[in-house]
């Protein structure tokens, strides 16, 4: 089973990987491109684009600048600092289960593609609406016809069944109809039951996908139904608010 989680916003540029495992991204040369393209940005267009502020932009106009400079980069996994990423807590991983996440966990980037966790990238950010000029079309856009088919057979070669716990959005960087139909897909939901509805609380769902990442690691989990015994906070697994062959994990 393969495991998608999606990249984060924040990320650490002092951040210290673990030795000796570095690989190189796949689509390295695809991020320095882009990189490239973002260098021609200044402050104001940058905070029009991410939609952020100055400040922000001009810490990520300074990371594009200097993209190319002969310094560390960070290990995938290590680099950014989202809540996702807090509750998979790559850093507390015995070398043995560490070692399988790298076989088997997808980090989804705008800027590099798809990321294994050992990959060692620069500092950036992007969002997956930006249209840069040699591009054409969004970074969405840019990303399904790279990577679609190469996401696909990586499942496939792994038993055929894909734990999709990133963010809906992150579908967007794939042809997510040719996924599901090549593919088993498992998309659970994280809910919280309150005055006899259910809801999604956004940062508890983040912490439910980190938290689930890592038990699959941990744990082995090669089928949907191993991941049935998962609890966290709370949340267990609800056969009866799972619905169309979903898995709802729910906090009564």
């Amino acid at each position: 089973m393969q495991i998608l989680i999606g990249c984060a916003k924040d990320m650490d540029d002092s951040a210290i990987g673990r030795d000796p495992f570095t690989t190189k991204p796949l689509f390295g040369e695809q991020a320095v491109s882009n990189a490239l393209q973002m260098m021609r940005y200044d402050e104001e267009e940058l905070a029009q684009m991410l939609g952020c502020n100055l400040q922000i932009a001009r810490q990520n106009r300074l990371r594009y600048l200097h993209f190319l400079d002969e310094k560390p980069s960070t290990q995938a996994v290590y680099a950014y600092t989202g809540i996702v990423f807090k509750y998979l807590d790559a850093a507390s991983l015995g070398d043995k289960d560490f070692e399988y996440m790298q076989r088997h966990l997808w980090i989804t980037s705008f800027l590099y593609g798809l990321l294994r966790p050992t990959d060692a990238i620069r500092p950036y950010r992007l969002e997956g609406n930006v249209v840069l000029p040699d591009n054409g079309v969004t970074m969405f856009d840019y990303w399904k016809l790279l990577l679609t088919d190469i996401f696909i057979e990586s499942i496939k070669a792994d038993g055929g069944i894909l734990l999709d716990v990133a963010s809906n959005e992150m579908r967007r960087l794939f042809n997510w109809r040719k996924v599901v139909c090549e593919v088993k897909v498992v998309s659970p939901e994280f809910l919280v039951r309150k005055n006899g509805r259910l809801k999604t609380v956004v940062v508890y769902a983040k912490m439910c996908r980190g938290a689930l990442a890592r038990y699959a690691v941990t744990k082995r989990i090669s089928n949907p139904e191993g991941l049935k015994s998962f609890t966290f906070e709370g949340f267990t697994y609800s056969d009866a608010d799972s619905k169309d062959g979903g898995m709802a994990f729910v906090l009564e």
